[in-house]
């Protein structure tokens, strides 16, 4: 079993104007994504780490949700069991934890498949929100609000891999710009990221670095991934196309898709 710890995300959210006379939800989690393998039948037990970074005493609710990601990359979080959930599998240590300010909590959770659980890869979230508070608006309006993190879980049960192959290449738009866009398949049972440096040169011939977007390309899906260039300092967005860029991307344990594309608006 493993688990990303490569960063702890750090959330201050649903800060209260100071007319309304609030507290502040400010947390920090580590890992805040994990990775998980279990057998058929297996308990497997994991800790997230969750940290009060305010002054004062936070009161955090917990459970689970079920989560889809969209093509841009949004997540939405359902409460609702979704057909396929594996939420069932999941226990949880308690529902609400307080936690002083500037205090540490080490929140246990356990996924246990069952013993006739077929081979794939399962998701879900374990959600961390704050009380609801309300809010007044600069127009004196009041309206409940609550600041929340989700820590996504992605576990493996019995052997699973990702399969990605690209199966086109072209120009989008991507948060209103043009960029290089990779269509991935996936047609494996687990979810795969693809990582790796490229190398391309614009129809001016200038020389550019180009990184993958580092969405998860969930099994049985196919999503565009964005190549982002940047001059080895900074981003670079005013290129010219034709643009080819050459290079290899990784996924999993050494896979490996060879790239050499010419990109054209």
């Amino acid at each position: 079993m493993h688990h990303s710890r490569s960063l702890a995300v750090a959330v201050i959210a649903a800060v209260l104007s100071p007319a309304a006379g609030a507290q502040e939800f400010a947390a920090v989690v580590s890992p805040p994504r994990f990775e998980i393998a279990a057998k058929p039948g297996e308990r497997v037990r994991e800790v997230v780490e969750i940290t009060n970074v305010s002054s004062l005493p936070s009161t955090f609710h917990l459970h689970t949700s079920d989560w889809t990601l969209a093509p841009d990359g949004a997540v939405a979080f359902s409460d609702d069991l979704a057909p396929d959930s594996c939420r069932r599998w999941v226990a949880i240590e308690r529902r609400e934890i307080a936690v002083p300010g500037g205090g540490r909590y080490r929140y246990r959770f356990e996924f246990q498949p069952p013993a006739d659980a077929g081979p794939g890869e399962c998701r879900f979230a374990l959600m961390i929100e704050g009380d609801e508070q309300s809010v007044r608006s600069e127009g004196g309006l009041e309206m409940p609000v609550s600041g929340r993190i989700a820590i996504i879980v992605y576990a493996q049960i019995g052997q699973t891999a990702a399969d990605l192959r690209v199966v086109s290449a072209n120009v989008r738009d991507v948060d209103g710009r043009p960029l290089p866009v990779l269509l991935v398949n996936n047609s494996g049972n687990a979810h795969g990221r693809l990582t790796g440096f490229l190398s391309g040169t614009d129809a001016n011939g200038r020389k550019l670095e180009f990184d993958a977007a580092t969405l998860p390309i969930l099994p049985g899906e196919t999503r565009g991934i964005a190549l982002t260039a940047s001059d080895g300092m900074k981003d670079v967005t005013d290129f010219a196309y034709p643009v080819r860029i050459k290079g290899v991307l990784e996924w999993g344990d050494g896979q490996r898709i060879e790239l050499d594309q010419l990109f054209a608006r």
